[in-house]
């Protein structure tokens, strides 16, 4: 099969562009929002405000990159067009409904909802391989409107640091740890 008819080939540049451009209209209508509303927010890292601040302008460029880097694993092409694939849709539009929930119980005043949610959120993602970038895409627009764009990417990057390192060092030694003790077990 040539390279060009394979599901696993780069999917064409507009397609790409135009995933990251739908993402960044998002953002930018969520900034023009923010704009005409009195102003673009900043936000402490952690609501701490000891921290230091991040303009949610920010977001017009973290989102759109993480859209693109995103995009190169979203297309795939099984017959003779284009077209999303399944699992990167399921991927992202969980991540997105995770983030909308903890942004509805975060704007709300939830606390305890909030704090139940997120231990969820980051089990759900070790469980789930979030270090994929859609995980983080998803995660990050489903809160960019309560908190900006950049820092549900940097919440979501660390989950997927989490997830990374429990399937692709901490379970990948685990499995080769047992298999040497069922090897050199007695009776064996």
């Amino acid at each position: 099969m040539p390279i060009a008819e394979s599901p696993r080939s780069p999917a064409p540049i507009s397609l790409r562009l135009g995933f990251t451009g739908a993402v960044a209209l998002v953002e930018a209508v969520h900034l023009a929002t923010e704009h005409f509303a009195g102003g673009i927010a900043n936000h402490h890292l952690l609501n701490d405000p000891t921290l230091p601040q991040i303009w949610n302008g920010w977001g017009l460029v973290v989102l759109p990159l993480l859209a693109w880097i995103a995009s190169a694993r979203a297309f795939e092409r099984p017959a003779a067009h284009w077209r999303l694939h399944r699992a990167f849709v399921l991927r992202l539009a969980g991540a997105l409904l995770a983030g909308i929930a903890l942004a509805i119980a975060f704007t709300s005043g939830s606390k305890d909802v909030a704090g139940a949610l997120f231990p969820a959120i980051v089990l759900a993602g070790i469980a789930l391989r979030a270090y994929r970038p859609e995980f983080v895409l998803g995660f990050a627009l489903g809160m960019a409107f309560t908190v900006g764009g950049v820092l549900p990417v940097l919440i979501g990057g660390c989950i997927a640091l989490v997830s990374a390192f429990v399937w692709l060092v901490a379970w990948p030694v685990l499995r080769h740890v047992v298999g040497i003790a069922r090897r050199t077990a007695p009776g064996r």
